[in-house]
Protein backbone atom coordinates (compact mmCIF):
# COMPACT_ATOMS: atom_id res chain seq x y z
CA UNK A 1 0.00 0.00 0.00
CA UNK A 2 1.49 3.62 -1.05
CA UNK A 3 1.52 5.72 2.15
CA UNK A 4 0.78 8.19 0.98
CA UNK A 5 -2.80 6.54 0.56
CA UNK A 6 -3.26 5.48 4.10
CA UNK A 7 -2.23 9.42 4.99
CA UNK A 8 -4.94 10.50 3.14
CA UNK A 9 -7.58 8.50 4.97
CA UNK A 10 -7.07 10.44 7.83
CA UNK A 11 -9.81 11.98 8.70
CA UNK A 12 -12.49 11.02 6.28
CA UNK A 13 -15.89 10.38 7.10
CA UNK A 14 -16.93 7.36 5.11
CA UNK A 15 -20.50 6.38 5.49
CA UNK A 16 -20.48 2.09 6.01
CA UNK A 17 -23.63 0.65 4.11
CA UNK A 18 -24.71 -2.99 4.50
CA UNK A 19 -27.12 -4.87 2.84
CA UNK A 20 -28.22 -8.33 3.33
CA UNK A 21 -25.44 -10.60 1.32
CA UNK A 22 -24.95 -12.07 5.01
CA UNK A 23 -22.73 -14.75 4.10
CA UNK A 24 -20.44 -11.56 3.62
CA UNK A 25 -20.80 -9.83 6.54
CA UNK A 26 -18.71 -10.56 8.79
CA UNK A 27 -15.48 -10.43 6.45
CA UNK A 28 -17.03 -6.99 5.09
CA UNK A 29 -16.92 -5.61 8.23
CA UNK A 30 -13.66 -7.18 9.33
CA UNK A 31 -11.87 -5.29 5.78
CA UNK A 32 -13.93 -2.39 7.30
CA UNK A 33 -12.20 -1.97 10.23
CA UNK A 34 -8.93 -1.39 8.54
CA UNK A 35 -10.09 2.34 7.37
CA UNK A 36 -10.76 3.47 10.92
CA UNK A 37 -7.34 2.38 11.82
CA UNK A 38 -6.29 4.58 9.11
CA UNK A 39 -8.04 7.36 10.61
CA UNK A 40 -11.53 7.44 8.48
CA UNK A 41 -14.39 8.17 10.62
CA UNK A 42 -17.07 6.01 10.20
CA UNK A 43 -20.83 5.78 10.33
CA UNK A 44 -22.75 2.61 9.80
CA UNK A 45 -25.55 2.29 7.74
CA UNK A 46 -27.89 -0.95 7.18
CA UNK A 47 -30.37 -2.63 5.28
CA UNK A 48 -33.71 -3.74 6.41
CA UNK A 49 -32.80 -7.11 5.54
CA UNK A 50 -29.46 -6.81 7.96
CA UNK A 51 -31.32 -5.53 10.54
CA UNK A 52 -34.14 -7.76 10.55
CA UNK A 53 -32.97 -10.63 9.72
CA UNK A 54 -31.05 -13.94 11.83
CA UNK A 55 -29.66 -16.22 9.19
CA UNK A 56 -27.34 -18.83 9.59
CA UNK A 57 -24.30 -16.62 9.75
CA UNK A 58 -26.01 -14.41 12.13
CA UNK A 59 -28.07 -11.67 13.43
CA UNK A 60 -28.22 -7.66 13.65
CA UNK A 61 -26.50 -8.12 17.45
CA UNK A 62 -24.04 -9.55 16.36
CA UNK A 63 -23.04 -7.36 13.28
CA UNK A 64 -24.17 -4.91 15.48
CA UNK A 65 -21.50 -5.64 18.14
CA UNK A 66 -18.86 -5.63 15.60
CA UNK A 67 -19.58 -2.35 14.52
CA UNK A 68 -19.62 -0.26 17.75
CA UNK A 69 -16.00 -1.88 18.08
CA UNK A 70 -14.78 0.81 15.70
CA UNK A 71 -17.39 3.09 15.14
CA UNK A 72 -17.85 6.13 16.79
CA UNK A 73 -21.65 6.64 15.57
CA UNK A 74 -24.92 4.83 16.41
CA UNK A 75 -26.24 2.88 13.82
CA UNK A 76 -28.71 4.33 11.06
CA UNK A 77 -31.60 2.22 10.69
CA UNK A 78 -34.17 4.63 8.92
CA UNK A 79 -34.67 6.88 6.65
CA UNK A 80 -34.90 9.57 9.08
CA UNK A 81 -31.25 8.35 9.97
CA UNK A 82 -29.88 9.39 6.28
CA UNK A 83 -31.86 12.18 5.02
CA UNK A 84 -29.62 14.75 7.17
CA UNK A 85 -26.79 13.10 4.69
CA UNK A 86 -27.57 15.37 1.42
CA UNK A 87 -28.37 18.79 2.92
CA UNK A 88 -25.71 18.77 5.87
CA UNK A 89 -23.17 17.28 2.77
CA UNK A 90 -21.88 14.39 6.42
CA UNK A 91 -19.49 12.10 4.21
CA UNK A 92 -16.94 12.11 1.88
CA UNK A 93 -17.66 8.89 0.64
CA UNK A 94 -20.58 6.54 0.63
CA UNK A 95 -19.25 3.23 0.95
CA UNK A 96 -21.98 0.14 0.00
CA UNK A 97 -20.37 -2.95 1.45
CA UNK A 98 -21.57 -5.55 1.14
CA UNK A 99 -23.73 -4.63 -2.03
CA UNK A 100 -26.34 -7.50 -2.97
CA UNK A 101 -27.74 -7.67 -6.07
CA UNK A 102 -31.05 -6.66 -5.16
CA UNK A 103 -28.88 -3.30 -3.73
CA UNK A 104 -27.72 -2.54 -7.21
CA UNK A 105 -30.65 -2.99 -9.40
CA UNK A 106 -32.38 -0.51 -6.89
CA UNK A 107 -29.59 1.81 -7.38
CA UNK A 108 -29.40 1.84 -10.80
CA UNK A 109 -33.26 1.67 -11.65
CA UNK A 110 -33.49 5.06 -9.14
CA UNK A 111 -35.70 2.87 -6.73
CA UNK A 112 -35.09 4.60 -3.53
CA UNK A 113 -37.35 2.60 -0.51
CA UNK A 114 -34.05 1.44 1.80
CA UNK A 115 -32.12 3.45 4.00
CA UNK A 116 -28.63 2.35 2.13
CA UNK A 117 -30.11 3.53 -1.63
CA UNK A 118 -31.90 6.49 0.54
CA UNK A 119 -27.81 7.26 1.69
CA UNK A 120 -26.51 6.67 -2.06
CA UNK A 121 -29.07 9.21 -3.62
CA UNK A 122 -27.95 11.81 -1.20
CA UNK A 123 -24.39 11.30 -1.63
CA UNK A 124 -24.77 11.78 -5.82
CA UNK A 125 -26.83 14.67 -4.83
CA UNK A 126 -23.79 16.22 -3.70
CA UNK A 127 -21.63 15.11 -7.04
CA UNK A 128 -19.68 12.96 -4.05
CA UNK A 129 -18.26 9.26 -4.60
CA UNK A 130 -20.40 6.18 -3.87
CA UNK A 131 -17.90 2.91 -3.79
CA UNK A 132 -19.91 -0.20 -4.09
CA UNK A 133 -18.54 -3.58 -3.20
CA UNK A 134 -20.67 -6.00 -5.06
CA UNK A 135 -21.24 -9.46 -3.97
CA UNK A 136 -24.10 -11.33 -5.67
CA UNK A 137 -24.99 -14.67 -7.48
CA UNK A 138 -25.96 -12.96 -10.45
CA UNK A 139 -23.61 -10.63 -10.82
CA UNK A 140 -22.76 -11.91 -14.77
CA UNK A 141 -26.67 -12.79 -14.88
CA UNK A 142 -30.02 -10.25 -14.88
CA UNK A 143 -27.95 -7.77 -12.73
CA UNK A 144 -24.73 -7.91 -15.52
CA UNK A 145 -26.81 -4.98 -16.99
CA UNK A 146 -26.77 -3.13 -14.13
CA UNK A 147 -23.56 -3.58 -13.20
CA UNK A 148 -23.11 -2.34 -16.62
CA UNK A 149 -25.06 0.78 -16.10
CA UNK A 150 -23.50 1.86 -12.67
CA UNK A 151 -20.09 1.05 -13.88
CA UNK A 152 -20.75 3.96 -16.19
CA UNK A 153 -21.99 6.12 -14.41
CA UNK A 154 -20.50 9.31 -12.83
CA UNK A 155 -18.95 8.78 -8.88
CA UNK A 156 -19.81 5.51 -8.80
CA UNK A 157 -17.00 3.04 -8.63
CA UNK A 158 -16.47 -0.70 -7.54
CA UNK A 159 -14.31 -2.41 -5.28
CA UNK A 160 -12.47 -5.09 -7.47
CA UNK A 161 -14.22 -8.25 -8.21
CA UNK A 162 -14.15 -12.10 -9.46
CA UNK A 163 -16.04 -14.76 -9.71
CA UNK A 164 -15.56 -16.36 -6.39
CA UNK A 165 -16.91 -20.12 -7.83
CA UNK A 166 -17.07 -20.19 -11.34
CA UNK A 167 -18.04 -23.69 -11.80
CA UNK A 168 -20.76 -23.80 -9.74
CA UNK A 169 -22.03 -20.33 -9.46
CA UNK A 170 -20.67 -18.69 -12.69
CA UNK A 171 -22.80 -15.70 -12.66
CA UNK A 172 -21.41 -15.22 -9.31
CA UNK A 173 -19.59 -12.33 -8.63
CA UNK A 174 -17.91 -10.84 -5.07
CA UNK A 175 -15.49 -8.01 -4.14
CA UNK A 176 -12.43 -8.93 -3.24
CA UNK A 177 -11.44 -7.89 0.25
CA UNK A 178 -7.91 -6.87 -0.35
CA UNK A 179 -8.50 -4.04 -2.67
CA UNK A 180 -11.22 -2.07 0.10
CA UNK A 181 -8.92 0.38 1.39
CA UNK A 182 -7.22 1.27 -1.95
CA UNK A 183 -10.44 1.35 -3.47
CA UNK A 184 -11.76 3.82 -0.90
CA UNK A 185 -9.01 5.73 -1.99
CA UNK A 186 -8.83 5.97 -5.19
CA UNK A 187 -12.72 6.51 -5.01
CA UNK A 188 -11.85 9.90 -2.91
CA UNK A 189 -10.11 11.00 -5.64
CA UNK A 190 -13.02 10.45 -8.17
CA UNK A 191 -10.42 7.35 -9.91
CA UNK A 192 -11.58 3.76 -10.21
CA UNK A 193 -9.45 1.01 -9.04
CA UNK A 194 -7.85 -1.25 -11.79
CA UNK A 195 -8.10 -3.75 -12.82
CA UNK A 196 -11.73 -3.71 -12.20
CA UNK A 197 -11.95 -7.50 -12.46
CA UNK A 198 -9.73 -9.59 -10.96
CA UNK A 199 -8.90 -13.44 -10.48
CA UNK A 200 -11.13 -15.04 -7.34
CA UNK A 201 -8.65 -17.22 -5.46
Amino acid sequence: MNKDLVENLNGKSIGLALTGSHCTLEKTINAAKELAKKGAKITPIVSPSVKNNKTRFGEFSDWKNMLQQFTEKPIWESFNDVEPIGPQDLFDLLLIAPCTGNSLAKLANGIIDTPVIMAAKSQLRNQKPVLIALATNDGLGINAINFGHLINTKNIYFVPLGQDNATAKPNSLVFKNEFLVESCQAALNHKQLQPVLVEYN
